[in-house]
């Protein structure tokens, strides 16, 4: 996560700040009306990999979540532990449907703030 959002706080133009506040922009609206919308991309894409690699932990939700909590990651090991179930390949299938449409989004936001930015002709 941080690698993926300082590679996009490196690309981002400073100037673009400095030239809203010159324009009499406070803080505050300078953040969420140009810096967000440009490093949104970069955002999105470490939280996503956050999201994803969370269900990779199996062994640390074994050794920390208490007997009464069921994640996904226990709940699947459960399954295929015990018994190989068709909810476990729905879930399965669910997550890489997920996983797709979150990277499509992450494309097209990415697409989006290179547009914003002026780096490709529309």
């Amino acid at each position: 996560v941080i690698i993926t959002v300082t590679a996009t706080l490196i690309g981002f133009d400073q100037s673009l700040n400095r030239a809203a506040a010159s324009l009499g922009a406070n803080p505050r609206t300078t953040f969420f009306r140009i810096t967000m919308p440009l490093i949104l991309p970069g955002v999105i894409s470490g939280a996503l990999f956050a999201f994803v690699t969370s269900f990779d932990e199996v062994v640390a939700v074994l050794f920390i979540a208490g007997p009464d909590q069921q994640t996904i990651p226990r709940q699947m090991w459960n399954g295929i532990r015990e018994q190989i179930s068709p909810a476990i390949l729905a879930v399965a299938t669910l997550l890489v449907i997920f996983s797709i449409a979150l990277l499509t989004t992450v494309e097209l936001l990415r697409r989006r703030s290179e547009r914003l930015r002026g780096l490709t002709p529309r």
